[in-house]
């Protein structure tokens, strides 16, 4: 069945009474429309007349009628072509087209269905059976009514979900505005080292973090953190562990602990992500759990105090190009009350760079499914030579693309590069 707009009157609302069915019809001949519309007045039918192809068009493009009766020969324009320029009118609205024709031939009449008819009578009508392909015709306008509603609401619901996809990804992009900004410092220079971070979410918000922060005299805090899962509930996770390890906000970063004084100096990381995960376990209803590394760093000797819960292994490029990886696992928080974490130093030297990353790297997919693994990482990370600070972690990411085969990661990536230089050359 073909489909065409034109103008008609609005739907019949459903407690109105049923509208009768509009016919019209066409045909050069006004005693042989006469015949016909008295006859479909009689059954109850609204009928519309025409004399010509060109009037009857002109009739349904002002207001298409539910059913046709047409004469297949007329002058000017025939039956057939009629016929042909209403079904080549555009939209969707749907009238059910008889021609009327004295043509037996098989030929005939597939050339009438491929012109777009939906029927035949052939002449003189016998008015048995033009009630009989009328009512035929009425069941297949109704079926197409409801098929047309059918596809208004779709449009309607899609346009709404397109509406609501809309605002909603207006809405991320927000979030991942605020989330960036939990990390307003991408590069910082101390005296006797080099900070540089990065954060990459895997959709608009992601559940990973990293940041720093002043742990008292010559000491910086770092932490890096990786929450079960993705999108919107674990990004609202990490921004409220971002409280706990405050950079702004010493007093409430549970790494630390006043001093005496009116400042404050670091806590061992194990106890402070023992303290973390209880908190955790007692202030939050979620069933998220988390991966955290927690360090902290004296500038002047080298000296890297670290805990690990969960996460990836912290990575040593040594000023030679060794490579080394350090950690004892641990276990994530926010599973288990109760839990002791381990703790263990680094001695860095001037030169060497400490890599803190997120499992986004080693348990980064090539297109056959093989994940980086340790192994890997520790070869792309010597393939990076003395790159150093953003370089190096822009050369990371690099590389990373290059073995993945692809830009976009199914996973968060975040990381830490920290170089320590000589205080005395600072």
């Amino acid at each position: 069945m073909r489909k065409f707009t034109a103008a008609r009157p609005p739907e019949t609302p459903a407690d109105s009474p049923v509208s009768k069915t509009r016919i019209l019809v066409v045909d050069d001949s006004r005693l042989q429309r006469r015949i016909l519309a008295g006859s479909l007045v009689r059954w109850g039918y609204e009928v519309v007349e025409a004399a010509s192809g060109e009037k009857a068009l002109q009739l349904c493009v002002e207001n298409l009628p539910d059913l046709i009766l047409s004469d297949w020969m007329m002058p000017g324009m025939t039956g057939l072509e009629f016929c042909r320029a209403l079904r080549d009118l555009p939209g969707e609205q749907f009238a059910y087209f008889i021609l009327l024709t004295s043509k037996k031939e098989k030929e005939e009449v597939a050339v009438g269905l491929h012109s777009g008819a939906d029927d035949f009578l052939s002449k003189p009508v016998d008015n048995a059976e033009l009630r009989a392909r009328i009512t035929a015709g009425e069941r297949i306008i109704n079926t197409q009514r409801q098929l047309s509603r059918s596809n208004q609401m779709i449009r309607d619901t899609l346009a709404e979900l397109q509406g609501l996809y809309d605002s909603l990804d207006k809405d991320l992009l927000e979030a991942k505005k605020l989330q960036q900004s939990l990390l307003p410092e991408r590069h910082r220079v101390f005296r006797g080292g080099t900070l540089s971070l990065l954060l990459r979410s895997s959709g608009h918000v992601g559940g990973d973090l990293v940041g720093f922060f002043e742990a008292g005299p010559r000491k910086l805090g770092l932490f890096g953190i990786d929450v079960s899962g993705h999108g919107i509930s674990s990004a609202l996770m990490t921004a409220r562990l971002a409280g706990y390890l405050s950079a702004s906000s010493p007093g409430q970063n549970v790494a630390l602990t006043p001093d005496g004084e009116g400042g404050f100096v670091a806590r061992p990381p194990a106890q402070a992500i023992q303290s973390i995960n209880e908190l955790v376990l007692n202030e939050m209803e979620t069933e998220h759990y988390f991966t955290l590394m927690l360090a902290i760093v004296d500038l002047d000797s080298g000296l890297v105090q670290i805990a690990q819960a969960g996460h990836p292994h912290p990575v040593v490029r040594r000023k030679n190009g060794d490579i080394e990886q350090f950690g004892t696992g641990g276990f994530p928080v926010g599973l288990i009350s109760g839990v002791s974490y381990q703790q263990f130093d680094i001695q860095m030297r001037a030169g060497d760079r400490l890599l803190i990353l997120s499992d986004g790297f080693t348990e980064c997919p090539d297109q056959t499914g093989q994940m980086l693994g340790e192994d890997g990482l520790e070869d792309i990370i010597a393939s990076l030579g003395d790159m150093h600070d953003e370089a190096f972690l822009s050369g990371l990411m690099w590389k990373l693309s290059e073995y993945a085969g692809a830009t976009d990661f199914s996973d968060d990536l975040s990381g830490i590069m920290f170089q320590l230089n000589d205080p005395a050359l600072s």
